[in-house]
């Protein structure tokens, strides 16, 4: 190769590599993209509220940008668990919407489907709140900000065993999530010398839980540990669980979370009195922190609509694209923003939370509540923590 040639080559390269970083320079100057697949009609429309709510919030705060570019939400909505429409919806907002981001997914199975279509493109996809242990392993470039049915599971069983219960039953709404939650109390509640003296699985389409209760009843264990997801299951079990009169037999109750959702807390009413509960966040975290959020979140939305976990972690979400921008100085490209995100922490209304490098998964504190009336409402009031608590399923891997 001559000389000249040799100029002409590296004068090419060189001019080739400045037009990559404008190029990149000019992606960073667009407005940033952001696809928001959600439920928003239905009987689980709140959690499309609740995300938007999060959202709008956190954008009102920094001036409607992150990371110093100004963002465009696109939103759209699955009707609740539907994996092969949130497959669709993700297609389009790749290809015909040009979103840097994915976010929103609030069930499992459509969180599965996206992940194929997120290594595909390369696009960062950040889990608002489904919960299923697997989802961050089923795509490089899917991160969660939310929590898992085994993580906020596992502390329950911890603090069972604490309390001395030893024989317990386990009550779980037959699906993923369900035997995530059956999985993980099992295993921990066993190791630690507890014994499982029954199981039920109940169907998710209106179940009748009286012959389910009066079994429990018959067989008299010491507790019974549940889980159903937030919204109608909860209220129509907690109605029989005291129409039955388990309490007064002996029996004493826990849950996790969804069964006491800040959402529903209110129409769920007094049968939720007394049940101990564990969870990443709740409307009366003491935290100066979630003080500020809360009355924000109030002044925004009016008092009827009180903030639940979906709308902090959608708040969380957007901080984490922030900083992870702020990194990046504003390159979304995939592998770029996901190198950022790994290892980000920061404080969250709900508490410290951290990404972790390894899994992509939340690493958080993961409370123990108490059902109480305060001030004229009902309010999940925590008084135990576990720090730092990962997800159980993928914890031995790390």
């Amino acid at each position: 190769m001559t000389t000249m040639t040799k100029r002409t080559v590296l004068s090419t390269l060189l001019l080739a590599g400045f037009g990559l970083l404008g190029n990149a320079a000019q992606a960073a100057d667009e407005p940033l993209r952001i696809g928001l697949i959600a439920t928003y009609s239905g009987p689980y429309a709140d959690y499309g509220r609740q995300f938007d709510a999060g959202i709008a919030l956190y954008l009102k705060e920094h001036g409607g940008k992150v990371g110093g570019r100004t963002v465009e939400i696109i939103k759209k909505d699955t009707a609740g668990p539907a994996p092969d429409a949130a497959k669709r919806i993700a297609q389009e907002l790749i290809v015909r919407d040009k979103v840097n981001v994915l976010t929103g997914l609030d069930f499992s199975p459509n969180a599965y489907a996206v992940g194929a279509i997120a290594t595909q493109a390369k696009i960062p996809t950040i889990v608002m709140n489904a919960a299923s242990s697997a989802i961050t392993t089923s795509s490089p470039y899917v991160a969660r900000l939310s929590f898992t049915v085994q993580q906020v599971t596992d502390p329950m069983a911890r603090y069972m065993l604490k309390e001395g219960i030893k024989d317990a039953y386990t009550v779980v709404a037959d699906y993923a999530s369900g035997v995530d939650a059956e999985t993980a109390f099992k295993k921990t509640f066993t190791a630690g010398g507890g014994k499982v003296s029954g199981e039920v699985r109940t169907p998710m389409n209106n179940p009748d839980f009286s012959a389910y209760v009066q079994r429990i009843k018959d067989a008299k264990p010491q507790a019974v540990f549940f889980f159903f997801p937030s919204g109608v299951m909860p209220p129509a079990f907690l109605k029989v669980w005291k129409e039955r009169g388990m309490e007064q037999a002996g029996i004493k109750l826990y849950a996790t979370g969804e069964a006491t959702d800040d959402s529903y807390l209110d129409a769920t009413g007094d049968v939720a009195l007394g049940l101990v509960t564990s969870h990443h966040y709740s409307f009366a975290h003491n935290s100066p922190k979630n003080q500020k959020f809360v009355k924000d979140f109030a002044a925004d939305n009016g008092a009827k609509l009180r903030p639940s976990y979906f709308a902090v972690t959608a708040y969380d979400a957007m901080a984490a694209i922030d900083l992870t921008l702020q990194k990046t100085k504003g390159d979304a490209s995939g592998d770029k923003f996901m190198d950022a995100l790994r290892g980000l922490r920061f404080e969250s209304p709900r508490g410290p939370i951290e990404v972790d490098p390894l899994t992509r998964d939340i690493v958080q504190t993961v409370y123990i509540r108490k059902t109480e009336r305060v001030n004229g409402q009902l309010v999940n009031v925590e008084f135990d923590k576990f720090d730092r608590v990962k997800d159980p399923a993928k914890e031995s891997s790390n």
